[in-house]
């Protein structure tokens, strides 16, 4: 037995576990911080796409709102028989006289801008907003889509002098005469606006400079007196906006917006957000681009706050988790302490057992070769003491014979004894195989009759149905063996031996099994001496070796079995066994 080595010092436990817990709520909170700052993004987005989505959409509707206010007054006035009558005689005096007061209500009260006369041949024939300029082709898309459809069109159209201008041109027709064309027109500026007031973004309306000349486009600003800047981006010029440009939207943040990106600009504590949606004139061609920029100022500060709240409620928690978890570590620690205290004394108390477990295996073994030497010392002495005897009387030859035959007798007797002294040590082996338990019975049954000399009748009670056992049939033969004599050396005169068989269940753990008992009509065993009938070289008779019992419990512990033993009520002694009811089958 190897000594026991000391026991180290314990481990701190706090210093192990704290510091990876905290490094774990760092973690996590990084984690969860992050993950409210990647929602807050999407908000944003989503918000931002949505508002952009509604103010296209926005955009359309009064669009074709302000159209079908102008379809409306293009009937009105195709309904005044002054009107009618100047356009068809091509009056041009007529048609200021009697369209002009029409005309500056209409620029006043809706923003029409724009109001032509033209004949069938698309000749313009007056225009009330500029009546110098006259006699010009109109080729522009909604005038040619109304005189090839014969029908009103209407659309947004990019003038040459940079002005987008909202028109509808209506074919006027008398008695399936064409009379020509009525054509009225506003800007889009107060359309952008009214977007804004609605929907709480400004619009920038960017027009694609390939649709435009510097130099017209420069004489319509100065036109219009605006203040454009045709230079701020390389591919487009903001034609109209409902608020200044930011200072930060360069060409950068145009080429990210116009690749399909949304663009944050922080300026002057404000954070704006913005988008782009496509913008097309009447007859298709994207022209250029709506911006929509977003304040998100107020929003961001609301999230900022909100995140910094949670961010310190965050942090309370999880100071009042690690110190919770510290507490805890600190009992866990102190009983940590304590049970290492307590394995290193049991670690001695162990050393010192083992140790007495030796003195106790050398003092057994001592026992064991003490009741062995008893055994055998009383036949040998005898055969010393009948040599001597023999010795003297050499004389007497019949004397002589029977000396010898005592001194053969005791050989016998411990050449018995040390052949059941083999078959001990034998049974720590077995071969366990599937056995007909009923026949092992009437086998084993049948030797014990032909050796009891007395012939004790063997009453044998099976069920009707007996197992079929997984069992070594040498072993458990030589275990019935052994309890049948026991109970015929324990069974005075003639009365009968009782075996049965019967199925039962471990007291202990339920497990199914089954009980071969042995029943005797002797006198019992004495309260005294229950407690050690299973002790190798244990006897109560003179003749008697103390293996019988051992033995029988030595069998059936290798087949996970247990041994009972108990005095019955009516006289006599019941040892049973107990077997296991594993791989077991009936027979029939």
């Amino acid at each position: 037995m190897n000594p026991a080595s000391p026991a180290g010092k314990p481990r701190r436990v706090k210093k192990a576990f704290m510091g990876a817990f905290a490094i774990a709520i760092i973690v996590i909170m990084a984690v969860f911080a992050t993950a409210i700052y990647m929602v807050e993004v999407k908000v944003r987005d989503r918000d931002l796409a949505e508002r952009s989505s509604a103010a296209a959409k926005l955009f359309a509707a009064k669009l074709e709102k302000d159209g079908n206010l102008m379809r409306a007054v293009a009937h009105a006035m195709m309904g005044n028989a002054a009107i009618e009558q100047a356009f068809r005689k091509g009056d041009r005096d007529g048609l200021e006289r009697s369209a002009r007061g029409l005309f500056e209500t209409l620029r006043g009260d809706h923003r029409i801008t724009h109001l032509y006369f033209t004949g069938p041949d698309r000749i313009n024939l007056y225009r009330l907003h500029t009546p110098a300029e006259y006699g010009d082709r109109i080729d522009r898309a909604t005038m040619l889509q109304a005189h090839s459809r014969k029908q009103t069109v209407q659309g947004l159209e990019l003038g040459p002098l940079g002005t987008l201008t909202l028109r509808l041109v209506m074919p006027w027709r008398q008695r399936e005469r064409s009379l020509g064309y009525v054509e009225l027109g506003e800007e889009v500026k107060h359309l952008i606006d009214e977007v804004r007031d609605s929907l709480a973004v400004d619009i920038v309306v960017l027009i694609d400079k390939r649709y435009l000349e510097p130099k017209q486009w420069q004489r319509g600003q100065t036109l219009m007196n605006r203040q454009g800047d045709w230079d701020r981006f390389s591919s487009h010029v903001a034609l109209a906006q409902t608020s200044p440009l930011p200072t930060g939207f360069d060409d950068r943040a145009l080429a990210r917006l116009l690749g399909g990106e949304g663009v944050k600009i922080a300026e002057g504590g404000r954070s704006l957000h913005m988008a782009m949606v496509p913008l097309e004139d009447a007859a298709g061609h994207p022209i250029g681009k709506l911006a929509i920029v977003r304040d998100a100022t107020a929003l961001e500060a609301t999230f900022n706050n909100y995140m910094a709240a949670v961010v310190l409620l965050s942090l309370a928690v999880a100071a009042g988790v690690l110190g919770v978890f510290y507490v805890a570590l600190e009992r866990v620690e102190h009983d940590y302490r304590r049970q290492h205290e307590l394995e290193h004394r049991l670690l001695h108390l162990d050393t010192k057992h083992q140790r007495m477990l030796q003195v106790e295996k050398l003092s057994a073994l001592g026992t064991m070769v003490g009741s062995i030497a008893h055994q055998l010392n009383n036949p040998l002495v005898g055969v010393v003491n009948m040599a001597q005897l023999a010795e003297r009387g050499a004389e007497d030859p019949g004397r002589t014979r029977e000396l010898l035959a005592e001194i053969r007798h005791a050989g016998e007797d411990c050449r018995g004894f040390v052949r059941r002294m083999l078959e001990f040590s034998k049974i720590s082996c077995f071969d366990s195989k599937p056995t007909a338990i009923a026949a092992l019975i009437d086998e084993t049954v049948l030797m014990f009759r032909q050796t009891e000399a007395r012939h004790l009748p063997v009453d044998i009670q099976l069920p009707d149905e007996p197992p079929l056992l997984t069992i070594d049939p040498i072993l458990i033969r030589h275990a019935l063996f052994n309890l049948l004599q026991n109970a015929a050396q324990a069974t005075e005169g003639n009365a009968g031996i009782t075996i049965h068989l019967e199925p039962l269940a471990d007291p202990g753990t339920g497990a199914p099994g089954w009980s071969l008992s042995v029943a005797d009509r002797g006198r019992g065993i004495a309260p005294e001496v229950m407690d050690k009938i299973f002790v190798p070289f244990f006897t109560t008779r003179s003749d008697g070796t103390g293996l019988g019992l051992p033995v029988v419990l030595h069998v059936v512990l290798l087949h996970d079995g247990h041994v009972t033993a108990a005095n019955r009520p009516d006289g006599g002694t019941l040892i049973a066994i107990w077997l296991p009811q594993a791989d077991q089958h009936p027979v029939g």
